[in-house]
């Protein structure tokens, strides 16, 4: 199955490096306000399921563009598939994208890859056998002081994003770390917490797409995945944090008080902070 996926994504990548050489040329469409998609998408999208299903055509098929109207509605394997992370970046020749391809077995994922078409980085797991990236053996960072660490997130852009909320959080993790970083991939924010290029990631709304390769990634490669608060079922939860067992400790504590799923007490806290962002910005015209 790894084999099958490889394929695939490497095909999406070829897709997408053509389109790239001449990005000016490419047609995009809007979803809705600073949400776009592209005919690479679509394309890198479509080539991806023929390759899955020519293989396996039982299988269930998840796929950001298309969404479950490929494949068979009734298998216990379900393909997750991500076919351009980071579109806005690809539209703007901005060299920050990936394929995120992930096989789950009745809710659970087995099987990993991310792929980096501009670096020709490719970032594989199998459910326990680890995970890899260009066939080295990943480990995720052995920081253990959030003081030190640089963490990985990613900016509200929707409309109807809590950016009141989001700065605070950024504010707080920003004191606390040596750095904050917005590359703006998921998929690929989470391959880098897995090999150890960054210490940590969170984000909130994000879709499995997003998250389900990369979430395989990290836990493989000795990391913590789950929702603000800690919690390990995060999936659909629009709620994502990622980083090694004692950062990931570190920024619950920061952290879970901005979550859907605080204790009220915790809630009411953030608020206050919210609050006192909400005032310093801006009133919207």
């Amino acid at each position: 199955m790894m084999n099958v996926a490889v394929k695939a994504a490497r095909t999406a990548g070829s897709i997408i490096n053509r389109a790239a050489l001449d990005v000016d040329a490419v047609k995009v469409s809007r979803k809705q306000a600073n949400d776009f998609v592209t005919e690479i998408d679509k394309a890198a999208e479509e080539a991806i399921i023929d390759t899955l299903l020519t293989a396996y055509p039982d299988h269930g098929i998840l796929a950001e563009e298309s969404g479950r109207t490929r494949g068979s509605s009734k298998s216990d394997y379900v393909w997750i598939i991500d076919p351009l992370d980071g579109t806005t970046n690809f539209i703007h020749g901005f060299p920050v994208y990936c394929v995120s391809i992930a096989l789950s077995f009745r809710g659970r994922v087995e099987q990993a890859v991310v792929y980096d078409p501009t670096r020709n980085d490719l970032f594989t797991a199998t459910r326990g056998r680890g995970a890899f990236v260009n066939d080295r053996r990943m480990r995720a960072s052995k920081r253990t002081q959030l003081s030190q660490c640089l963490i990985a997130t990613g900016f509200p852009f929707r409309p109807g994003d809590d950016f009141a909320q989001y700065l605070a959080m950024m504010g707080e993790v920003m004191q606390r770390t040596t750095g904050l970083r917005r590359p703006g991939a998921a998929a690929l924010d989470l391959a880098y917490v897995a090999a150890g290029y960054s210490d940590g990631f969170f984000e909130t709304g994000l879709s499995p797409w997003d998250v389900a390769a990369g979430s395989l990634l990290v836990t493989e490669a000795g990391g913590l995945i789950g929702n603000f608060t800690g919690e390990p079922d995060f999936m659909d939860q629009r709620e994502c944090l990622a980083a090694p067992p004692k950062i990931y400790a570190q920024l619950v504590q920061v952290l879970g008080k901005y979550s859907k799923f605080a204790r009220a007490e915790d809630k009411a806290v953030a608020a206050q902070a919210v609050q006192a962002v909400a005032a310093a910005l801006p009133k919207q015209a």
